[in-house]
């Protein structure tokens, strides 16, 4: 298969439309049918379908969707390295929460380093999802990683990367903490540590209690999660946080999941960018390791 193959595959993929792929790539419509039956001739499976007067990726061409972007990357880099071009260098702006630049990163920063040595990654603090969000519409940041609900974004592209499992955390000594199960009533008068507002998490814990008839008055609003995590284990209050944050203190005795009686919706790690935005090598290849990295970790926590 041809790398020109593979560009109108992407294309076509992203705009799910031929006639706006020929405009964009300059082609006859014709010309990119062609490739694409081409392609699916070489891959022996259907990669669309047409379902009235709109397209669709089947399931082989969602899979085969992020071999084209590999492949595609993989020979720009090949090309910029055989031709002289010095080491690709630049500025990669990215937004995470706390939990995510502590607990999720930095073997991908490490990993990333050693594969682009003169590209400077910099990290804007995204207290909230929906901060995050809008830094990514307004072009500040090329990338940014959120913790949500998977809903559709708009003008943002979002991948869906690691489930993340939400644990409702007190200090060992507190009275709630030697309960078999915590009903939603028994929460009306303890004293909440919260992240700040737009946090998924705090959102959910937040509806869930509100829609229970509990409207909790003690509340203490924080920017740093670790400075959360320090008042849970000195019982000024009991919190909701992610699995990956709490539990090694859960692990050691500094914190007690309470056995809450509701269910918290899922949650996933997800790496988020503008539609509009133009994907350079590195910043492909950060999207790439990523994927690799966390759905790897997920497999592996899975199989445990």
């Amino acid at each position: 298969m041809e790398t020109k193959q593979l560009i109108t595959f992407k294309v076509a993929a992203e705009n799910l439309n031929f006639t706006q792929t020929a405009k964009i790539l300059k082609f006859a419509q014709s010309s990119v049918t062609a490739q694409i039956k081409s392609l699916e001739e070489e891959l022996d499976t259907k990669l669309f379908e047409r379902l009235g007067k709109r397209i669709y990726l089947t399931e082989s061409g969602k899979q085969f969707k992020h071999y084209a972007e590999k492949m595609i990357a993989l020979s720009e880099e090949a090309k910029l390295v055989t031709s002289g071009i010095k080491e690709p260098s630049g500025t990669i702006v990215i937004g995470a929460q706390e939990s995510q630049c502590t607990y999720r990163l930095p073997p991908i920063l490490k990993a990333f380093k050693k594969q682009f040595p003169n590209i400077k990654l910099v990290f804007k603090p995204a207290h909230s999802d929906e901060l995050a969000k809008e830094e990514l519409r307004k072009g500040n940041l090329d990338i940014a990683f959120i913790m949500d609900i998977v809903k559709p974004g708009h003008s943002l592209t979002t991948e869906p990367l690691t489930q993340d499992e939400m644990k409702l955390v007190a200090s060992p000594e507190h009275p709630l903490a030697s309960k078999n199960i915590v009903f939603t009533k028994d929460l009306e008068q303890e004293t909440f540590l919260l992240t700040e507002k737009g946090c998924s998490y705090r959102t959910i814990l937040e509806d869930t209690l509100h829609e229970a008839g509990v409207f909790p008055t003690n509340k203490f609003e924080f920017v740093s999660i670790e400075a959360i995590k320090q008042c849970v284990m000195a019982d000024l209050g009991i919190a909701i946080l992610p699995a990956m944050v709490v539990e090694r203190d859960i692990k050691d005795g500094r914190m007690k999941e309470l056995k809450w009686e509701q269910t918290v919706p899922t949650l996933y790690t997800q790496i988020a960018w503008h539609r509009d935005k133009e994907l350079t090598i590195p910043i492909q290849s950060f999207i790439e390791l990523t994927r690799r990295t966390l759905r790897g970790n997920q497999f592996k926590n899975n199989s445990r």
